[in-house]
């Protein structure tokens, strides 16, 4: 099953001839890396009887040496995920305001967890032709219980390792890559012998998803294919759970890092590489 639902397909579930454990969790995941927050947005208009997560606070554990993004502990997202009407047998659909990095993380977060009914608002919020709601709802709580491990993920030494024996993807900018800049992290460049595949190609200017037949073109360039083993970093794990989403509609499955950068370049003893190479 496809990880999107278009803002069409998205009306239609949340129309009337929808049995009611049929209507999907709508959750709002509205970040950007550097503000502005998400609450004021969603206060300002969100879908109606959607509820707002926040990802610094919800959807990661607080920063530290395991990255600015760390995985959340099982039992506080859950708790999280539960608060927001969140249950096993219902489907859940994230957005974010179009970027879909954060809604990405939902979604990969959730996957992760075991949850196996949850897609992406394609195009995000933008997308949504409907009314828009500033109520804060209620809802019914859930019943859903983490079960972790259901998505591959990759810790420091894995992705050095796959970065020499399969396909490690460095999902941030590819001037971030080659270390020209570094606007966050204490150090510039990559993991050596990852590859450059910046998360920003993934969409068009809309903020919708690419044609599956062109995410695979371009994954496959890159040397990310089917039966390829495939890692994904960016610099804290947000990016790069949109990169895993596009290539499991692209047929690949992909490991995420979620310590990514941030957490590499904490150990000064792990090496970095720069320039346009793999290394």
């Amino acid at each position: 099953m496809t990880a999107m639902i278009s803002a069409a397909g998205l009306a239609r579930v949340l129309g009337p001839g929808t049995p009611p454990h049929e209507r999907p969790v709508l959750l709002d995941v509205r970040w950007r890396l550097g503000g502005p927050p998400g609450r004021p947005q969603y206060a300002a208009g969100h879908l109606p009887g959607a509820v707002y997560v926040d990802l610094d606070t919800e959807l990661a554990a607080p920063p530290g040496p395991g990255g600015r993004h760390p995985l959340p502990d099982p039992e506080l997202f859950g708790a999280a995920m539960r608060r927001a009407g969140v249950s096993h047998g219902r489907p859940v659909v994230v957005y974010d305001d179009g970027q879909g990095w954060a809604a990405a993380r939902a979604w990969w977060l959730l996957r992760w967890a075991g949850h196996p009914r949850v897609r992406v608002l394609d195009g995000g919020l933008a997308a949504w032709q409907g009314a828009l709601d500033t109520g804060v709802p209620e809802p019914r709580e859930g019943d859903f219980v983490p079960a972790p491990g259901a998505l591959p993920v990759l810790d420091a030494d894995g992705a050095a390792r796959l970065a020499r024996e399969g396909v490690l993807l460095d999902a941030r900018a590819a001037e971030r890559y080659r270390g020209e800049v570094e606007p966050i992290d204490p150090v510039g460049g990559h993991i050596p012998g990852a590859v450059s595949a910046p998360t920003t190609e993934n969409a068009g200017a809309d903020g919708r998803l690419r044609p599956r037949a062109e995410l695979a073109a371009r994954y496959a360039e890159l040397g990310a294919g089917p039966g390829v083993a495939v890692g994904v970093y960016c610099g804290s794990g947000v990016s790069a759970a949109h990169a895993v989403l596009a290539l499991a509609e692209a047929g690949v499955d992909a490991a995420l890092y979620p310590g990514s950068w941030s957490e590499w370049t904490a150990d000064p003893g792990r090496p970095v590489a720069t320039g346009r190479e793999p290394g």
